[in-house]
């Protein structure tokens, strides 16, 4: 396991990396400067930086994320969701074939191990924003919803 931090507009993210690809992102309070030699973690902070500066919509790195199979169909699901666009969790469940499991496509998507690259931001509640457990939670949702929406 290799890992890298980034500064972002939404605070210090920690980078975790197994050789088959990106594990997790965590949101952190203290940064190190680490030297970066896996090739696909380098291409995920050169691609979460150009996510930030408002010039990539689309990820390209490898994952790695181990879950469950229901957890790795929402994941899958997310990542069709359009930059800039949203769905809600109820959508997101009917996606997958259980239209009627959008409690545990939240649950899901609070369990998102790997935020920004697979989009859970981009998932509302069908009554508004719904929750996000990533950075200070809603106006971090909200900083992301509205970074998407000035740079589609």
């Amino acid at each position: 396991m290799s890992k890298a931090y980034l500064k972002s507009p939404i605070g210090i993210l920690e980078i975790i990396a197994s050789e088959n690809g990106i594990c997790e992102i965590n949101f952190v309070d203290k940064f190190e400067k680490i030297a970066v030699k896996d090739k696909n973690l380098k291409l995920c902070l050169d691609e979460l930086k150009a996510y930030f500066e408002g010039r990539l919509k689309k990820f390209s790195v490898r994952l790695d994320i181990k879950t469950t199979n229901f957890r790795a169909k929402i994941y899958e699901a997310l990542q069709k969701v359009p930059y800039g666009e949203t769905t809600t969790y109820a959508a997101l469940a009917l996606a997958v074939g259980h239209k009627n499991a959008y409690r545990a496509a939240g649950s899901a998507n609070a369990k998102n191990p790997v935020p920004i690259i697979v989009p859970c931001h981009r998932v509302l509640a069908s009554s508004g924003l719904g929750g996000y457990s990533g950075g200070e939670g809603l106006p971090t949702k909200i900083w992301l919803l509205e970074h998407e929406a000035k740079h589609k």
